[in-house]
């Protein structure tokens, strides 16, 4: 049952993305006109404290017209590594500088339609080094329990598919019974 991808061109492309148009082989000889969105990275990042706080940012998406939490997230720059870029996000859109990050996951948001990929990390210390240089990134940025988490999510208050599953993982990892507080989720 697998698709084969039999040549692909571009239609449309920005720095951004580009938008391609994908001649694919299904499984039974027929071919079929695809489009697919071709993205560059995006880098994730937030903090836990010692209070069990995860740092979320409130804020308006005008695409779907809606309000969520959210986590600092960007495009890797070319060349970035991208921790790099999870810790520069962080900084330009919360104040906080994080401390050593561990990557939490990665994952395909949309994998039926882009080849986007999110790589989310988390830190278990962070140090506030001024007001947020993106600041208009959010409408907010607050430190919300993170065993609050489910019932957020829950409540449509996380409506983002990556940064609620990555809140639940880490709600998972640092707050379940059979782990220990401390770093989890690998380096």
């Amino acid at each position: 049952m697998q698709w084969t991808k039999e040549n692909e061109q571009t239609v449309y492309s920005n720095r951004w993305f580009s938008v391609n148009l994908a001649d694919v082989g299904l499984p039974d000889g027929r071919h079929i006109d695809h489009f697919l969105i071709r993205m560059r990275p995006v880098a994730v990042a937030t903090v836990v404290n010692d209070a069990g706080e995860v740092l979320l940012l409130w804020r308006h998406r005008f695409i779907t017209d809606s309000w969520g939490w959210e986590l600092a997230a960007g495009v890797v720059e070319d060349g970035e590594d991208v921790a790099v870029a999870a810790a520069r996000e962080l900084e330009e859109e919360t104040g906080w500088r994080p401390g050593p990050l561990h990557h939490l996951m990665s994952v395909e948001p949309s994998n039926g339609l882009t080849d986007a990929r999110h790589h989310i990390y988390w830190a278990d210390e962070g140090a506030y080094v001024g007001h947020p240089v993106d600041d208009f990134e959010s409408d907010r940025r607050e430190w919300v329990p993170l065993k609050l988490v489910p019932d957020l999510v829950a409540r449509g208050e996380v409506p983002a598919a990556n940064m609620a599953a990555a809140l639940l993982l880490l709600h998972h990892l640092r707050l379940g019974q059979d782990t220990p507080p401390g770093r989890v989720g690998g380096a």
